[in-house]
């Protein structure tokens, strides 16, 4: 089991290099060419904005941002009310504009074990703390929204 001291934008970032790496060297064959693959572009952006506006969330909310910190707030207002996660969901996005962007099949290969991983070391961890600190406001909540969209 991974590091649970090593920050979910630490893995993002490998995977994020995995992906161009894998690019480099087993391109496999193009699935996306030029112009298309430039609107891959508009994941990353969306991605980056989710993730931006959900940092902000938390901290206006006087929230921890670090996984399995203990957090005093349930925030289930704006960019929550779409997603239980969206700062994962924006790495995600951005990883898929990454790989758009390049527009060869094989390092999209990269993106679901980055999900996989993601659930099992930090989101399941973390819905685990949450369901205890909040109990049933956790519980309606997650009844409402998703995990990922």
């Amino acid at each position: 089991m991974p590091n649970k001291k090593i920050l979910p934008p630490t893995y993002f970032f490998i995977t994020l290099l995995a992906a161009y790496l894998i690019y480099l060297f087993i391109p496999v064959q193009k699935i996306i060419t030029y112009p298309w693959n430039v609107f891959g572009i508009i994941p990353g952006i969306a991605g980056a904005i989710l993730n931006m506006i959900a940092d902000k969330d938390l901290k206006n909310a006087g929230t921890t941002v670090k996984p399995f910190e203990k957090t005093s707030t349930l925030i289930t207002k704006g960019v929550y009310r779409i997603s239980r996660n969206p700062m994962y969901l924006g790495m995600i996005l951005i990883l898929i504009s990454a790989t758009m962007i390049t527009g060869s099949l094989s390092p999209f290969f990269v993106i679901p074990p980055f999900m996989i991983l993601i659930e099992n070391v930090f989101i399941k961890e973390e819905e685990k703390m949450l369901a205890e600190e909040f109990g049933v406001d956790w519980e309606n909540y997650k009844k409402k929204v998703r995990r990922w969209i």
